[in-house]
């Protein structure tokens, strides 16, 4: 009798590395205004974090916006 092994999917190598206390990665969306100001909000969700960004963005206070990974 034959049994299948099961393939263990590999997860995605991150700055990160094994770390099993964290279950979720960090995302920082920095806002930088024309009058030379910053502000910064982390998420936990890149995808919140990009749409903070595009929202600010179309703000003619605005300069850039970024988002970026953060450990």
């Amino acid at each position: 009798m034959k049994t299948k092994k099961k393939k263990k999917k590999r997860m995605k190598q991150t700055k990160l590395g094994r770390d099993r206390r964290r279950k979720h990665l960090h995302w920082q969306a920095t806002v930088y205004y024309t009058d030379g100001e910053k502000f910064a909000r982390v998420y936990t969700d890149r995808d919140k974090a990009a749409r903070f960004a595009a929202r600010q963005k179309r703000s003619p206070m605005v300069k850039t916006a970024r988002v970026v990974q953060v450990n």
